[in-house]
This record gives structure tokens, sequence and C-alpha cells, in this order.
């Protein structure tokens, strides 16, 4: 594709090596981008970027690292010219097990990672955006951060409050022109989610088979479906959308499930007026 929504624009990807990152690279050169792919996997990120050809470059940066992070935007500014585009992606599962049993060490470096390292991403594209009056930042967050029961308990924590950060920070940066949206994207056929669902991170079809069994819409989430929306919230087309969390996730957090009162026996038009009281 070229001359696509995001021709000529540079976009820094932090966690790009694999999944969801990887897919939103792709998509965003795809598109007309120039992107760094930054991850702290520095072989993968740059086996990624290769496959991207010039218009692509990898940097390895660890989210926790305020330098590492400061140099990825550095980079898109003296590689290719400024920064249009910050997703802050990178993230882990982090600290698990009962609230009783949690390691305060493990929970801080869990939000180190997901909460830090938006922290750090909107900070220095900000830096570079807010003088040139334009820009897009994005943040991956989670179903985790919304309901209830489907993520670590620190995890689920730092996917809320990177909601609360991009509305925060999208009220700040809104009168410069700057954008802040998050994502939240719904089961996605991984190598994390592939670990968690099959304990292997490369059985992606069995991963795919497992979560699309109980999938409402037919089929499981892949990272092209978060990528999509990422480069729709990164352009134009997005021009009057800032401080919205986009979930892609077949309506997971917002419907409960299927509606008992259009099926079955309430198939057919009718009205229900409850119980009719004489006294």
């Amino acid at each position: 594709m070229t001359g696509g929504r995001l021709e000529g624009r540079v976009a820094v990807v932090t966690g790009a090596a694999s999944g969801i990152g990887a897919a939103m690279a792709r998509r965003f050169v795809a598109e007309g981008a120039s992107v760094v792919v930054a991850d702290v996997m520095a072989a993968a990120a740059r086996s990624v970027a290769d496959e991207l050809g010039g218009r692509a470059v990898a940097v390895a940066a660890d989210v926790t690292s305020e330098d590492d992070v400061a140099g990825a935007v550095e980079r898109a500014v003296t590689e290719f010219g400024g920064l249009d585009v910050m997703v802050n992606n990178a993230a882990v599962m982090g600290a698990t097990g009962s609230i009783t049993n949690l390691v305060l060490a493990d929970v801080e470096r869990t939000v180190a990672v997901i909460l830090g390292g938006a922290v750090l991403g909107m900070k220095h594209a900000a830096r570079v955006m807010i003088p040139r009056r334009r820009g897009v930042i994005l943040t991956i967050s989670s179903p985790a951060g919304v309901v209830g029961g489907v993520g670590p308990h620190a995890y689920s924590a730092a996917k809320a409050a990177v909601l609360g950060l991009t509305r925060s920070v999208a009220a700040e940066l809104r009168p410069h022109g700057i954008r802040v949206n998050a994502i939240i994207p719904g089961a996605i056929v991984t190598a994390m989610t592939a670990d968690i669902v099959t304990g292997d991170p490369d059985d992606l079809e069995g991963a795919a088979s497992a979560l699309g069994a109980d999938a409402p819409i037919g089929r499981p989430g892949y990272p092209s479906d978060i990528a999509a929306a990422a480069a729709y919230l990164a352009s134009d087309d997005a021009a009057f959308v800032t401080g919205h969390a986009m979930a892609v996730d077949a309506g997971y957090t917002t419907i409960a499930g299927p509606s008992p009162f259009a099926t079955g026996d309430h198939a057919e038009a009718g009205m229900m007026l409850g119980p009719v009281r004489t006294s």
C-alpha cells in the first residue's frame, strides 16, 4: 500500500518486536509511515525492522528506563525528522497470585512497565509534539482494566490506571493539537495469550482454536484487528477523537451476553408489563 492514511508520518511503537506491537508497526508502514520498532528484545526488533525495509529502524528499549524511552523518541527525530505518533504498547502480565500472597517488588515492576512506560512515552512524545502543535499518542490498555476477574491484580490495576492517565493527559495536550487515546484489545491471538491458554507461546494455532471456541463474534481477535484500530486513531480520520478508550473486543466489555429478550420465546414482538396489582 502506498499513499495511505499515514503517508509521511513518523511513529514510535514500543513492544513492537512481536504480537500486537509488530502488527501495528507493519500496518503503519503499509499506510505510509516510518516506524521506530522499539523493544527490550533487540534481536526480534531488528528482525521486524529488517522485514519492513528502509522505513523502519530498530531500537533496544526497556520502557522502565527513561533514557531508553527518550532515546527511542530521539531516534525517530534524527532518523526520520520528527514524531507524529507514539504508541505505548509494551507490557507484561507481571505479578501473579492471591492478594494475600503478592510480592510487592513484583507488583512494582509490573506497574513500572505498564503505567510507568506509558508515562515516559507520553512525556517524551509530548516534548517533541508540543512545539509542532500536532501529534497522536496511543496507549494499549486491556479488558482487565475495565472488568474484574480477567487479569492478575497488578496488571489489572495498571491497565486501569492507563485509562485514567489517557484522559488526564488528553485534557492537558488538547490545546496543543495533540490527541491522546487508548485501545482496549479483547482476547487476541499472540504469544502472550498462547502461553496463558496452551502453555506454549509458539502455539498460536492452539490459542486461536481455544479463543475461538467461545468467541461471541464467531472468531478470535488477531493483532491485525488492533493494528487497524491504531491506524484509524493515528490518522486524520480520527481528527475529532481524543480522550477516548476504543474497545476492540467483540463487545466483551460492553455486552454481558446474548440478548434473552430477542430470541426464543421472546423473538416475536410483545410487551412485558409486569405483575398487575389490584390492591
